[in-house]
């Protein structure tokens, strides 16, 4: 789409939302708004505190920097195709699908995508996998209600089980791959390079997610030619798996013996001077503002059902 066609609209980035993402949130926002208007784009802040949006009359186009809850699971677009606007990233079927672990998970089983073995828990019920393992509060991103168990500690494995249940009725348990920890950006019908992610302290927590120098993020991650093509086949499937439109960022795991595994599939990556999806773009020759300006094209020319 042509530059000056696109310059045209009046650009509402929202960001914020009523979930545990929220300050996150405001930081992609704010780096969004800030790139797209000083290259001339008519841009309008929208803090989202709750569900209950109203937007400027002028608004023609949504740029949706909301993590997680409300911006991520389909509430906030269907929304907005109530209202005829159009909005950046995937749609109401594929969000509501990505952003729910368990419905993801059984989506891949049934693509053939690599996930670890897994089982879903209700209130009352304990994990019957062996440790090691991780309970994950299946709708929350960021690393929420993420808790990793490495030994038999039933105090340590209450108190998890306890703040994961705190995000909803229902929570995965999900066998730990020791391995490296790797995440693939796919942008329309590109896939990113892929990047390795070392936590300073080893642990890929939330602190060391938004803290600038928590992580180290290697891209391309140093990998032979042949498994790098592999990792990127494997994203790419899980994508479409979801039936994502427009863009995404798959987490995966490379375990220490070979074998992948997809964690999940993030459909509004961070987009924070720590994010990895603007650091895989640069190194794919894509700036930020061009990353921004490439999700408004495709998200534009995405026929919403």
């Amino acid at each position: 789409m042509n530059l000056s066609l696109l310059k045209k609209h009046t650009i509402a980035v929202l960001m914020g939302g009523p979930g545990g993402e929220r300050e996150v949130s405001i930081a992609s926002g704010t780096a969004v708004a800030r790139a797209l208007r000083g290259a001339g784009f008519s841009v309008i802040n929208c803090d989202i505190k709750d569900r209950n949006v109203e937007l400027p009359q002028e608004v023609t186009f949504v740029m949706n920097m909301i993590h997680g809850t409300f911006g991520e699971d389909g509430e906030l677009q269907a929304l907005l195709e109530k209202k005829g606007i159009p909005y950046s990233g995937a749609g109401v079927k594929a969000s509501q699908l990505a952003i729910n672990k368990i419905k993801s998970k059984k989506r891949f089983l049934e693509a053939g995508i690599p996930t670890a073995p897994f089982e879903i828990l209700h209130e009352g019920e304990h994990p019957s996998l062996l440790v090691p393992y991780v309970i994950k509060a299946p709708q929350e991103g960021s690393t929420l209600g993420l808790y990793i168990i490495h030994e038999n500690d039933p105090e340590k494995i209450n108190n998890s089980l306890h703040g994961a249940f705190e995000f909803g009725n229902e929570i995965l348990v999900e066998e730990f791959v020791l391995g490296r920890e790797l995440t693939v950006g796919i942008l329309g019908d590109d896939v990113l390079p892929v990047i390795e992610i070392k936590a300073k302290d080893g642990v890929y927590d939330f602190k060391n997610k938004y803290t600038v120098g928590g992580s180290e993020h290697l891209i391309p991650a140093p990998l032979d030619p042949v498994l790098t093509e592999k990792i990127k086949n494997i994203a790419l499937a899980a994508h479409h798996a979801l039936g994502i439109e427009v863009y995404s960022r798959v987490d995966i795991i490379l375990g220490n013996d070979g074998k992948m595994v997809v964690l999940e599939v993030n459909t509004i990556p961070g987009m924070t001077e720590t994010s990895l999806l603007p650091d895989a773009a640069a190194v794919f020759g894509l700036d930020f503002l061009a990353l921004c300006i490439r999700i408004m094209e495709l998200s534009l020319a995405c026929p919403r059902q």
